[in-house]
């Protein structure tokens, strides 16, 4: 079986030029591929391989301080779905280019996959106020799934999400709006955004759509989380679309 690994931190990175050769080296090291992304603000990660060296790697990643706290979220397929692996250095490890959105200067105010799953089934939040769930993805990887009544936009690309929004701000105000996204990278930016621009009723799912799946299954999702390799979409159970036989 191949293990495959999603993970994102983000942190001050000085040099990502030096950190991402490390990053390469070290993946190279155990023969994983898939995709690495390294900027300024921290690591976005999409990589599978053998388990004893996708282990290896995190336990060597662990060790710089800077990153001692990243959360993976873990799935299984019989093939590898990376043909190679890719290393990129980018200004964003997701192009979001708003002001205010940064989780260097402070994170949004997150949800536990757990609470959500309790507020999704009696459709309102703790303090009874009305629960919208606001999908930050594009509409190629709604279209294989997400939340039941969730709202979502007719947006191709991230950076098109604040233009979108701006029809429905109005309606949703008096609610309690949880963001979501793949695993947690775009929802953050976008709560951050959100309550710069004077939404404070807006929260984050942690761990996003794959660490709903791993710590509470499907409840209130219909269909599978698009991701980004040849296995083209997960499950409630994170099992692939598409995994032929090794």
């Amino acid at each position: 079986m191949i293990l495959n690994i999603a993970a994102y931190h983000f942190v001050p990175i000085d040099d990502p030029a030096a950190l991402a050769v490390q990053l390469r080296t070290l993946a190279e090291a155990g023969d994983l591929r898939g995709t690495v992304l390294v900027a300024g603000e921290g690591v976005n990660l999409f990589l599978a391989g053998a388990e004893s060296a996708i282990r290896v790697f995190l336990d060597a990643l662990r060790e710089d301080p800077r990153f001692a706290g990243i959360v993976v979220k873990e799935s299984r397929s019989n093939a590898q779905p990376f043909a190679r692996l890719k290393v990129k250095l980018k200004k964003e490890i997701i192009a979001f280019r708003r002001d205010n959105s940064s989780p260097l200067e402070a994170r949004a105010p997150t949800i536990a996959p757990e609470d959500l799953a309790r507020w999704i089934e009696k459709g309102a939040d703790d303090q009874g106020r009305r629960l919208v769930l606001l999908d930050t993805r594009n509409r190629e990887e709604v279209a294989y799934g997400t939340f039941s009544g969730a709202l979502t936009l007719p947006i191709d690309n991230f950076t098109d999400l604040p233009e979108a929004l701006t029809p429905h701000r109005t309606a949703l105000a008096d609610a309690v709006v949880v963001s979501f996204c793949t695993g947690g990278i775009r929802c953050e930016k976008a709560a951050l955004w959100m309550q710069a621009e004077g939404m404070d009723n807006v929260l984050q799912l942690d761990g996003g759509i794959l660490g709903y799946f791993e710590r509470v299954g499907g409840l209130g999702y219909e269909g599978r989380c698009f991701v980004f390799d040849e296995r083209v979409a997960l499950d409630h159970e994170l099992k692939p679309l598409v995994d032929p036989a090794a």
